[in-house]
C-alpha cells in the first residue's frame, strides 16, 4: 500500500481521489495550477448547486451512452445514494427537487466545499496552489510544476491526474495536458465541445431583426426531435434559448454529443422542433386550417394556438414565404420546425467535453497502461453526458475509484 501520493487536479475528482487516498493513510499532496481548489465546481453551483439525480440507476446509467459499461461500475460502487450520504457526512443536507434533481438545501456549493476541505486537511492532505504541471522531470518519473518561485519536481510512488477537459479555460481546465500524455505513448482523444451551443445554418446566420429582437429569449415547453448520422433517435421536451448565432440551453444540450458528431460526420445537422408538443398534429392541422375571416395569419395562430412572440418569429425566420400560404405545410412546420445547425460553439464556451483518455488505455483501477503508477479520473477520461447532475456524479465516482486503486500501489 502506497505511503505517499501526488493528485494534480483540485476539483470534484481530484479532490475525491485524494479523501480516498487520504483514508487509506497516504500522505497526498494536491497541486492545482490555480490560486484556490475547486473553481469550476464553485460556477457549477452559482445558480444551485445540481450535486446528482434521483431518477432509479439504470435510467441513470443510460445517461453515459456509449460509455454506459466502462461507468456503471464506477457508479455502483459510489452512485447517487451514496454521494448524498456522503454529503451529509460534511453537514449537507440534501433534498430532491420537483425535475427528480438534487440540491443541497441551502443551494449553494461554497458551504460544501469549505466543509470538505477542513475535513482533507484534518486528514493530511496539503495543497500546493499555483502549481502547473509541465511535464516530467529529467529522470521522467518526477512530475515538473511552474510556480511564481520556479520549478518543482514531486515525486510519489502514486500519481493521480484529475485536470478536467477543455471547457471554461479560465477557471483551470484548459486541455494543456494532452501533448504531455501524448509524448509519453497514452492515446488521447481530441477534447470536444459537450453539453454546448450551436450555430444556425442558415446562409447568413440568423436575420438582424430576429438577432435584434429575440437573441436571448427562452422558447419553452417546446421538444426536440433528431436522427443522429449513426441511427441515434432523440426525442425531448423541455426548452431552449436563442443566441447571437443560434441557440443553447437544457434541451439543446441534451442532443449535443449527436448533433455535434453528426455535424462532423455530414457537415449539417437537421433537427426538427414541437412548438407545440402538448397538442396533437390533427389539432393543430385543425386550427390552422379554420376559417380566419379578416384576421391576420399572426393573429389567427395567436387566438388558435396560442402561438406568438419568438415561436412565431422563429416560423418566419425558418420557413420560406409559400408554406404560409397552405395550411397543411403550416400545421406540419409548427409540429416539426427544421432547424439546421453548423457547428458548436467552441469547446471553451461549453459547459463540458469529450474525448481525452479512452478507457481502452486503463485498467480497471484507471490505471495508464502506458505509465503504471499513473491514474486519470474525472473529465479527463473520454466519456460525457447530460446536466443534471450526472457529470457531477460521475467525476466523484471516478476520482474515488482511481484513488482507490492508486493506494493500492
Amino acid at each position: 500500500m502506497t505511503r505517499s501520493a501526488i493528485v494534480v487536479g483540485g476539483g470534484p475528482a481530484g479532490l475525491m481521489a485524494a479523501e480516498t487516498l487520504a483514508q487509506s493513510g497516504a500522505r497526498v499532496d494536491v497541486f492545482d495550477a490555480m490560486p484556490s481548489v475547486g473553481r469550476k465546481f464553485l460556477l457549477a453551483g452559482k445558480g444551485g448547486l445540481n450535486l446528482t439525480h434521483s431518477e432509479p440507476f439504470d435510467a441513470f446509467a443510460s445517461r453515459f451512452g456509449a460509455r454506459r459499461p466502462q461507468i456503471e461500475p464506477l457508479l455502483r460502487a459510489f452512485d447517487a445514494g451514496a454521494l448524498r450520504q456522503w454529503a451529509g457526512g460534511l453537514g449537507v443536507t440534501t433534498f430532491v427537487g420537483s425535475s427528480g434533481r438534487v440540491f443541497p438545501l441551502d443551494m449553494k456549493a461554497a458551504p460544501l466545499l469549505r466543509a470538505w476541505l477542513h475535513r482533507l486537511r484534518g486528514q493530511g492532505v496539503r495543497f500546493h496552489m499555483r502549481h502547473r504541471w509541465v511535464g516530467w522531470g529529467d529522470d521522467g518519473a518526477g512530475l515538473r510544476f511552474a510556480t511564481p518561485a520556479g520549478d518543482h519536481v514531486a515525486r510519489a510512488p502514486a500519481v493521480v491526474l484529475a485536470l478536467g477537459g477543455a471547457s471554461w479555460p479560465r477557471l483551470g481546465s484548459d486541455g494543456a495536458w494532452l501533448p504531455l500524455l501524448r509524448d509519453r505513448g497514452v492515446p488521447v482523444r481530441e477534447l470536444l465541445p459537450s453539453n454546448c451551443g450551436f450555430d444556425v445554418a442558415l446562409p447568413h446566420g440568423w436575420s438582424e431583426f430576429f438577432r435584434d429582437r429575440f437573441a436571448g429569449q427562452p422558447l419553452k415547453n417546446v421538444a426536440l426531435s433528431f436522427d443522429g448520422a449513426d441511427g441515434t433517435r432523440l426525442h425531448q421536451q423541455g426548452e431552449f434559448i436563442v443566441t447571437e448565432g443560434g441557440v443553447e440551453g437544457s434541451l439543446v444540450y441534451a442532443a449535443s454529443g449527436a448533433l455535434r458528431d453528426t455535424i462532423a460526420a455530414t457537415g449539417v445537422a437537421l433537427a426538427h422542433i414541437d412548438l407545440l408538443p402538448q397538442r396533437s398534429a390533427g389539432f393543430v392541422a385543425a386550427e390552422v386550417a379554420r376559417p380566419r375571416g379578416s384576421r391576420s395569419l399572426s393573429t389567427h395562430l395567436k387566438t388558435r394556438l396560442g402561438i406568438e412572440g419568438v415561436k412565431a418569429a422563429l416560423l418566419r425566420e425558418l420557413l420560406p414565404r409559400e408554406v404560409f400560404n397552405d395550411a397543411a405545410s403550416l400545421a406540419g412546420a409548427i409540429k416539426a420546425l427544421p432547424l439546421p445547425l453548423a457547428r458548436p460553439r467552441p469547446v471553451a464556451e461549453a459547459i463540458s467535453s469529450a474525448g481525452g483518455v479512452p478507457f481502452e488505455a486503463l485498467d480497471d483501477g484507471l490505471m495508464l497502461r502506458a505509465l503504471p503508477g499513473v491514474f486519470v479520473a474525472g473529465e479527463m477520461l473520454d466519456w460525457e453526458a447530460p446536466t443534471g447532475g450526472y457529470l457531477l456524479t460521475a467525476c466523484f465516482a471516478t476520482g474515488r475509484a482511481a484513488g482507490a486503486a492508486a493506494s493500492m500501489r
